[in-house]
């Protein structure tokens, strides 16, 4: 009987075993975080609170529960039915003013009644790395955002009057990458790229944009916030341009922010730029306040400080105003997870914002009262938002278009109305649509974008008289006081009834 030698390994076989074995623990140790990770963000921390507390001129802040992990609520977006559409306010009537769209943002309303629609979606999503990013692109995906952008405008016109735009037109396709801001004044289309400002000569009646752009600015490309809104001055002279923040709160470090996070102006005679105001995470919808002149805007706040902080809100712009971030929130409240070092002397010129809009909501479209609108009553002096929804709060909040009134000096009171409701299912996991932006038609009729839906909404108030606009603020200012009155009886100067002597 022959005996066969014992075999042995070599030592190159059992180093690859050892590899093997090594590799294995490891994909095993990345399962099981990624399956955390995807676990923790789907269960979350849900609030026990409705969204309305973190709403309105005084709205609760809670402490700050800052995670690594964001809270996940995604709806799934399956459209509407062909005879479904959004709940209106009692008394507003809602049809669907155009349909079969590619991802409608923003829209302007041009002199003529054409309405412009701006077809887009965020640029590509190369920026997003790593398990968050692949996860990201994931969630985004599902809540119907992740699909290309179709970098076009195209022009409804509804020429008949009936509220259906019975004519489209391809406006402009060449050089638009994620197009979003419009505006139009003296021959002049301005679009908002998000990576620059284009001026095109343009007149309303054309149902197509020729030739060539001019470009007026250069601007911060993509980041976490894409969308960059214009707004004219009322006079034409200035152009105003929200950019928001690259990140959540600066965490890729201050170069990355330059230029970002706040809005710009510029000066169309000169062509020169300037920011006008800083410390604003995500401004989008930007509009005057017919009572007092001033530009108002829509704000998103900071994510990951639990589901009821930080509370996006509509807030007035100053020129040379700062709200804060990313070390500061509602003027007074420090993020103690900012790694950059804050500005000297920050705290005694951040500024605490008007109107809180909900933790999350995820405000877009600012509209206001203008007079000449069809909403009836309830609706003559105030703003409307247009709330997208969230992607990571439990319950979702927003997917709405709510009304803030304001009172006869401009301001915001009281609590907010519900113009457009039932873009969620009952439970919360599908969603008809989104609301995005706001404009009014040519009848004073309210026109809402659903990007995810594909649709331009109309509300009106059936029968509704054309709306009168809020009277304008008018306030004398106190004349330059160019010697001591030791009276103190002049307009404008507090009285003394009696002398009072203060001993040392």
């Amino acid at each position: 009987m022959i005996q066969l030698p014992h075999r042995r390994y070599g030592p190159i076989q059992s180093t690859m075993t050892s590899i093997k074995r090594k590799l294995l623990t490891a994909l095993g140790f990345l399962i099981v975080m990624i399956a955390g990770f995807a676990g923790y963000a789907w269960y979350g921390n849900p609030s026990d609170r409705p969204i309305e507390a973190t709403m309105g001129t005084d709205p609760l802040l809670v402490e700050p529960d800052a995670r690594s992990i964001p809270s996940v609520s995604l709806a799934e977006p399956v459209g509407w039915a062909e005879d479904a559409a959004p709940t209106p306010f009692e008394g507003l009537e809602i049809t669907r003013f155009a349909d079969g769209l590619d991802h409608p943002r923003t829209m302007l309303t041009l002199p003529n009644g054409d309405v412009l629609v701006a077809e887009t979606n965020a640029p590509s999503r190369g920026d997003l790395s790593g398990v968050t990013g692949f996860f990201m692109k994931k969630f985004m995906n599902m809540v119907g955002a992740g699909g290309a952008s179709a970098d076009q405008i195209v022009l409804l016109r509804d020429a008949e009057g009936d509220g259906i735009a019975e004519q489209r037109f391809i406006f402009r396709e060449e050089g638009l990458a994620s197009p979003s801001g419009m505006a139009w004044g003296a021959g002049k289309l301005y679009v908002a790229n998000h990576d620059a400002v284009l001026a095109f000569s343009f007149e309303p009646g054309a149902t197509s944009l020729e030739g060539e752009s001019e470009k007026i600015m250069d601007l911060p490309p993509a980041g976490h916030h894409w969308m960059r809104n214009l707004e004219l001055s009322p006079d034409g002279e200035q152009l105003y341009v929200a950019v928001g923040s690259a990140s959540n709160i600066a965490e890729n470090g201050s170069e990355e922010e330059v230029g970002r996070a706040g809005i710009w102006m510029i000066d169309l005679a000169s062509g020169k730029n300037r920011q006008y105001a800083a410390g604003m995470r995500n401004p989008n919808g930007m509009a005057w306040n017919p009572s007092t002149g001033e530009l108002w805007a829509t704000v998103q706040e900071r994510d990951m400080l639990g589901p009821d902080l930080v509370p996006d809100y509509l807030t007035n712009v100053p020129l040379g105003v700062h709200y804060g971030w990313p070390w500061i929130y509602w003027k007074t409240l420090y993020d103690d997870r900012v790694d950059n070092p804050i500005p000297l002397y920050i705290a005694e010129y951040v500024r605490k914002p008007e109107y809180a809009l909900g933790a999350h909501t995820s405000a877009l479209g600012l509209l206001f009262s203008t007079g000449g609108n069809r909403l009836g009553e309830p609706f003559a002096n105030g703003a409307f938002v247009a709330r997208h929804g969230s992607w990571n709060r439990k319950p979702s909040s927003g997917y709405d278009v709510i009304f803030v009134p304001f009172d006869a000096l401009g301001n915001p009171k009281g609590k907010a109305i519900e113009v457009l409701g039932g873009f969620l299912s009952r439970d919360g996991s599908e969603s008809y649509g989104r609301p995005v932006w706001l404009a009014w038609d040519q009848t004073g009729a309210l026109l809402v974008s659903d990007d995810t839906a594909g649709i331009v909404w109309r509300v009106q108030a059936p029968g509704a008289g054309l709306s009168a606009a809020p009277s304008p603020v008018v306030e004398e200012s106190m004349p330059p006081l160019r010697r001591i009155d030791a009276t103190l009886e002049r307009k404008f100067k507090m009285k003394i009834a009696q002398d009072y002597a203060v001993e040392e």
